[in-house]
């Protein structure tokens, strides 16, 4: 393979660099007052300059691979027991529980050394002991307040609320006119607010409740709303099988539903015309024409349209760009609103978020997981001002603004934005790898899926699927295999963490290579 023309760059910021020397000022003099601390020491501690990826880290994380799949400590045997549930006990694989991370790696309870090549289930955007998060202990040193409340949001998830909308809007730093103007607009499809949220069940429930709104009254005294009496339908994307298995959009009961969970729940919904979801088939406008004209008349109305762009949890499936902008435009005529699900994808995309890589405007977008780099649970809803229809209650959740986990965000998006291209690179430079191997391998794999650094190999057998899988486990590779849903090719799924090396790569590539030659 070609080598990479680009490597990624270090960053040096302070803490006063990205939430401003003001605010910083304010911080220390209230910290001084509170504990009796030296203004002038609290001050350095705001100024200081941490280096967010220096060579040294690279290097030694490089060197440390290596070492994956073999036993490198005594591990620690007498570990706790827990108290899970029958079915967190029965998938859980506690010698594989980390007891130190660095970077692309895990050193586990085993002793062994892992590759996080799922960046630890999705969330580890960049890695383990990303040496950037130390401005978070800097944070605490000074006293940043992490406790806060809805009415209470500090200037740091103000400040990221902000550049939230900058960044989904295409806006440039310094653009401050044009980011006000995006703030204050009206215009429908146009993203310029933010619900602070725990995890991203919350998120993308806080959007079906918006949709929901339109047809039934938040609370009794509210007006009635503009579709009231019509049975609300959703658009989801379907299986293999014509079902609703393929949607993911989080554990909260309704959204649940809507992926084919509690049926006797929702057939009563249904019966009663309360709720209705009906899938359409991946990747078929026609299909969705269809379906979408079907429910535009009469007792019914489209309510919304719910996808993810890759389907991390039906096989890595990735949704095409014209199926997308052809379902768009019939939404954007019939007034219904689209919600694009980020929560697997945000963060993985040089312009941090894929939709925009889409050319989509959607009216909801959920992010999460990969913003906060796995330091916090907080997940957010993005969504446009027409849509505004909740009042505080509708959507309140009291530790969803917690000020370093805002601080997360804006050092993930920091490195992110100044790490572009590399992103885009190696990514690329990922799945073409996945490529060649799968035409070595075409007896097993029938294609590659996804889109760089979620890809996923599709087998053409489930159960060698099953062995590949297993081999690479046991050689110090944490993959997964997906062969439960209905009729989902049996697929093994990755997502790279951003700051793998192509090193790395080649490594992960080669032990496939060998688990494929042994099947």
């Amino acid at each position: 393979m070609a080598k990479m023309k680009t490597h990624l760059s270090n960053l040096r910021r302070s803490l006063a660099d990205l939430l401003g020397a003001d605010y910083l000022k304010a911080v220390c003099e209230a910290r001084a007052f509170a504990d009796g601390a030296d203004a002038g020491a609290l001050q350095a501690i705001a100024e200081e300059k941490v280096d967010f990826y220096p060579a040294s880290f690279r290097e030694r994380g490089d060197r440390l691979a290596d070492s994956i799949g073999q036993k490198v400590v005594a591990g620690f045997p007498s570990s706790a027991r827990g108290a899970g549930s029958r079915s967190f006990l029965k998938a859980s694989r506690f010698a594989q529980s980390p007891l130190v991370g660095f970077g692309c790696l895990r050193i586990a309870e085993d002793g062994m050394v892992y590759l996080i090549s799922k960046s630890e289930h999705y969330h580890a955007s960049l890695g383990h002991d990303f040496p950037g998060y130390r401005l978070i202990e800097n944070a605490k040193k000074l006293g940043v307040a992490n406790i806060t409340h809805n009415n209470t949001r500090g200037h740091i998830t103000r400040l990221l609320e902000e550049e939230l909308v900058r960044t989904a809007n295409g806006l440039k730093r310094g653009e401050r006119k044009a980011l006000d103007r995006v703030l204050e607009s009206r215009q429908a499809h146009t993203l310029n607010r933010v619900i602070n949220l725990e995890t991203g069940s919350l998120a993308v429930e806080a959007a079906l409740k918006m949709m929901l709104a339109r047809f039934y009254r938040l609370h009794h005294h509210f007006p009635l709303p503009p579709y009231h009496g019509r049975v609300p339908v959703f658009l989801v994307m379907a299986d293999n099988e014509g079902g609703r298995q393929a949607n993911y959009h989080g554990t909260t009961l309704l959204t649940q539903a809507m992926r084919g969970m509690w049926p006797e729940l929702y057939a009563a919904l249904d019966r009663e015309d309360l709720f209705l979801v009906q899938p359409v088939r991946l990747n078929d406008s026609a299909h969705f024409e269809e379906q979408l004209l079907r429910y535009e008349s009469g007792k019914y109305k489209v309510a919304g349209f719910f996808h993810e762009l890759i389907l991390m949890n039906y096989g890595g499936i990735r949704l095409k760009e014209r199926f997308l902008a052809r379902a768009y435009e019939l939404c954007r005529k019939h007034d219904v609103p689209t919600i694009v699900d980020e929560i697997q994808s945000c963060i993985w995309s040089p312009e941090l978020f894929l939709f925009r890589e889409y050319r989509l405007r959607p009216d909801f977008v959920s992010v999460g997981k990969g913003f906060p780099g796995g330091q916090y649970p907080a997940s957010k809803i993005l969504f446009s001002s027409h849509l505004d229809n909740l009042d505080q209650f509708g959507a309140l959740v009291t530790n969803g603004q917690e000020e370093l986990a805002s601080l997360a965000y804006l050092i993930t998006m920091e490195f992110v934005q100044a790490n572009a291209a590399y992103v885009r690179e190696l990514g690329e430079y990922y799945q073409t790898a996945l490529r060649a191997l799968a035409r070595k391998h075409s007896r097993l794999i029938d294609c590659v899926e996804g889109q760089r650094h979620l890809s996923a190999l599709f087998f053409r057998s489930e159960e060698k699927v099953v062995v590949f899988i297993k081999t690479l486990n046991e050689g110090g590779i944490d993959i997964s295999a997906q062969t439960y849903k209905a009729k989902c090719p049996p697929s093994a799924l990755t997502k790279l963490p951003l700051t793998a090396t192509p090193k790395i790569v080649d490594l992960l590539v080669a032990r496939m290579d060998e688990a494929l030659a042994s099947l």
